[in-house]
């Protein structure tokens, strides 16, 4: 295993006060992971942060995913910290299957009372605007001379008018996790959790919803669905949509910057990042050039009285 994850379990079984073991667990697109066990069968899961990943954007400040990794286990929704190192996590061991895309859309209604319950606690400790995140990792793109795929600068006006229509009529920033892939939802005994913190922060809750639909690779009855469950009307159908094709948008610069400037050799090397951000962009560039695209912008309903 990578020293960071050895020298890792040394403290933790320092702080079990007895010998460990691990396993890899696959998923961690960035952080590294993995499930420790002692002899008599107590189980812990370990997260070693990599500081690479704050340092070119891809996540936020560590100390500020710890926060509010703590901050969302008081809510039940995230995993329990069980103790805290140098750049490392012990969280609970949650007993039970990742979700799929299929699985997510398949519970819908659950997960919009799961992003519920994380958004109704008190803030985290930073905010998150997935508008200035494009900003910021255009800026690391640009910085660093990586090519953007062909025809994405002109996507960046796109960018802008959705964020002009969505401030119109913003809503109160809630605690968000902000990265809602299906591999982020596990469903343990006692309900769906979400866990991974590391892009989390105050945000805009029909941007949650919006990066939810994105990663499930929702239709739009799928985002009626969600936007109904969760709002309990329809009214931010539009918005939700909208913010699909941001973090479509944004994320596909996140995978770019990840694939360049990072790689993926502490992940197995079996994730192909420059896949995802192609298939990310191509997702953007459908729902601008589709033909409803315009009223998603100009004719949003209001929200009922």
């Amino acid at each position: 295993m990578p020293d960071a994850v050895s020298d890792a379990l040394d403290l933790v079984a320092a702080w079990a006060g007895r010998p460990v073991t691990a396993t890899t667990i696959k998923g961690g697109l960035s952080h590294r992971i993995a499930r420790v066990e002692t002899e008599d069968g107590d189980r812990w899961l370990l997260r070693v942060l990599d500081p690479r990943i704050a340092e070119v954007g891809l996540g936020i400040p560590l100390d500020q995913e710890i926060a509010n990794t703590v901050h969302a286990a008081s809510t039940g929704v995230g995993a329990q910290v069980l103790h805290i190192m140098p750049g490392a996590l012990v969280l609970e061991y949650i007993d039970g299957p990742t979700l799929d895309n299929p699985a997510v859309r398949d519970g819908i209604g659950e997960i919009a009372l799961t992003c519920r319950a994380l958004h109704q606690a008190p803030p985290f400790v930073n905010d998150f605007s997935i508008f200035r995140k494009l900003e910021q990792l255009v800026g690391v793109c640009r910085a660093n001379d990586l090519t953007l795929p062909h025809g994405y600068a002109e996507c960046l006006s796109y960018a802008r008018d959705i964020e002009a229509a969505l401030d119109a009529r913003p809503l109160p920033a809630v605690p968000c996790h902000n990265d809602l892939l299906a591999e982020n939802f596990i469903a343990g005994p006692s309900g769906i959790r979400i866990v991974d913190y590391q892009l989390s922060g105050n945000n805009d809750p029909r941007f949650e919803l919006g990066d939810l639909a994105a990663e499930a690779d929702f239709d739009p009855d799928d985002v009626a669905r969600l936007a109904h469950a969760y709002f309990g009307h329809g009214a931010h159908i539009p918005d939700v949509r909208l913010y699909l094709i941001m973090s479509n948008l944004t994320w596909t610069l996140w995978f770019v910057i990840h694939d360049k400037l990072v790689g993926a050799s502490h992940v197995g090397g079996a994730f192909d990042y420059s896949a995802e951000a192609a298939d990310k962009f191509a997702q953007a560039v459908r729902d601008i050039s589709a033909p409803d695209f315009g009223r998603l912008i100009d004719g949003r309903t209001s929200p009922p009285h």
